[in-house]
């Protein structure tokens, strides 16, 4: 699945308007898979932690499979990223 630069542009702007699950799944997408900006397991467990807790189950399957490729550390690292943004977004 390969994302258009103008695809990953309109991702980060659908953020900033109070984005549904699917808008931050597919932003966990983009970094996974490395068809955006960069390949980034971190950023792309974020993403997908945010999405699920909007309630997008595919966001749920891919971070439980990102997990796996994942250390600890990474992992944690990922989830203070999500609990920064949610405070700073909320």
């Amino acid at each position: 699945m390969a994302f258009t630069e103008v695809e990953v542009a309109e991702a980060h702007a659908a953020i900033e308007a109070g984005p549904s699950g699917d808008e931050l799944n597919k932003l966990g997408l983009i970094y996974s898979t490395g068809d955006g900006p960069t390949l980034d397991y971190v950023e792309a467990h974020k993403w997908f932690n945010l999405a699920a807790f909007k309630g997008c189950q595919s966001a749920k399957n891919y971070r439980a499979e990102l997990a796996s490729e994942m250390s600890a550390e990474e992992i944690a690292e990922a989830q203070r990223a999500a609990r920064q943004w949610l405070h700073g977004n909320a």
